[in-house]
């Protein structure tokens, strides 16, 4: 079937551009505009850009469904304006095995309304101590090889991974936190943290391990991406290794851009994260780093936990928050403080993770899959957490005034998202 979209604000992250026009789908692709629609949308003027790409999500499936689901999963992303999920291995059992990759295609195929690709474990078990099969485990369908939150410490194991990598062109993607420097710690160390009474976790734990990484990556010439950097030393170090030459990327979260230690206020669970929200110059280094294109992507880190596991003292709640269907409102500060316009925001949270994962998405070109977000960028609502898809509630936004509504929501020019009202 046919589709046209006219009327819409056309966000082009490839050309830079936002222009007023009209867009046509045909058979899941995107066409020339001048052809015959069997339906035709007015989108009186609201912005049209390609659907988020999110490089970090976790998803509970197998193993922990309490937390997200595929449907429940794929539903917020749908409403949050994510036409695809890369999904993390931290599952049970973990992504080390190409069985599990494919019963993972299944089930998202069945029961998932977005696209839904995955990450393969780094090392074995996610356990540090050897390589995963990466070789196998890309033949399978992963398009990148991660062990999540969890660094390998082992700076022998990391280099060989990192050379396999290089051999077969995969993507490696870290997080880079020096794990006996932050084990402990559950806020940022400093006068904030101490106030509270919390143990920190120093900044220098993420200069550490990216400065131990970059070397190796030096060593042996692998594409390397930098996870959730959070500190302005991180990213001057991510900086300084673009200008050598290395095949580095680097992504930050949202809660980072637009989320600082003060925000832990009374030992608010919900803010608690891993890496820890940083001070506020941390912040505007982030949101500078991405507004020069230092910060490649712009992730929602998408972590559901249980309500038992954030209810608990600061010191032993468990990590992360939710954030598939925030991201895009979330992201809306930014460009309101001036920092990105929409075209440079879906150039981190659309083409660029496209270009790194290899794949057809993040762009209004003829022929690029019809994977759509509709959205209002200035419409205001009070985030409520009840109202939210994903079956965990844990949004550090809960009660926040912000901007940006998602309207439709189209994958492979179906749709899959409508907000009541939406244009029609």
């Amino acid at each position: 079937m046919s589709l046209l979209l006219k009327n819409a604000l056309l966000v082009d992250p490839e050309a830079g551009t936002e222009t007023l026009g009209d867009l046509r789908v045909e058979n899941g692709l995107i066409a020339d505009p001048d052809g015959p629609a069997a339906q035709v949308i007015d989108c009186g003027g609201k912005a049209l850009a390609p659907g988020i790409i999110d490089m970090n999500v976790f998803i509970g499936e197998p193993g922990f469904r309490h937390r997200e689901s595929y449907r429940t999963g794929g539903l917020a992303a749908a409403a949050g304006g994510v036409t695809t999920i890369i999904a993390q291995p931290m599952t049970d059992p973990v992504i080390d095995d190409p069985a599990v990759v494919e019963s993972i295609r299944r089930r998202a195929d069945e029961i998932c309304p977005v696209n839904v690709r995955v990450m393969g474990a780094l090392t074995g078990g996610l356990e540090g101590k050897t390589m995963s099969e990466m070789g196998f485990l890309q033949d399978a369908g992963a398009v990148a090889f991660t062990d999540g939150p969890t660094p390998v410490a082992n700076p022998v194991v990391f280099r060989r991974c990192l050379s396999y990598a290089a051999s077969i062109g995969a993507l490696v993607v870290h997080h880079p936190q020096e794990p006996t420097l932050s084990k402990a710690g559950c806020a940022t160390e400093g006068f904030f943290a101490t106030k509270l009474g919390l143990p920190g976790v120093p900044p220098a734990a993420e200069r550490i391990m990216l400065e131990r990484d970059l070397a190796l990556v030096e060593i042996t010439g692998a594409r390397y991406h930098a996870d959730q950097v959070s500190t302005a030393e991180g990213v001057e170090r991510i900086r300084a290794a673009k200008a050598r030459g290395l095949k580095v990327s680097a992504s930050a979260s949202i809660h980072h851009l637009t989320l600082n230690e003060f925000d832990i206020g009374e030992w608010r669970t919900f803010f608690k994260f891993d890496p820890p929200l940083r001070s506020e110059d941390d912040r505007m280094a982030l949101v500078e780093g991405v507004a020069e294109g230092v910060i490649d992507v712009i992730t929602s880190a998408h972590m559901p936990q249980d309500e038992e596991t954030k209810r608990v003292p600061f010191e032993i709640a468990a990590r992360g928050a939710i954030g598939l269907e925030t991201l895009l409102s979330a992201a809306m500060q930014l460009r309101a403080a001036g920092a990105l316009d929409l075209a440079a925001l879906f150039a981190r949270l659309s083409l660029a993770p496209a270009r790194l994962l290899g794949l057809p998405g993040g762009r209004l070109s003829v022929g690029a899959p019809a994977d759509l977000v509709l959205f209002d960028p200035n419409a205001p609502f009070v985030m409520d957490r009840f109202g939210l898809e994903s079956r965990s509630k844990n949004t550090p936004y809960d009660g926040r005034r912000m901007e940006g509504r998602v309207l439709r929501t189209f994958v492979a020019g179906r749709e899959v998202y409508a907000r009541e009202g939406a244009p029609a």
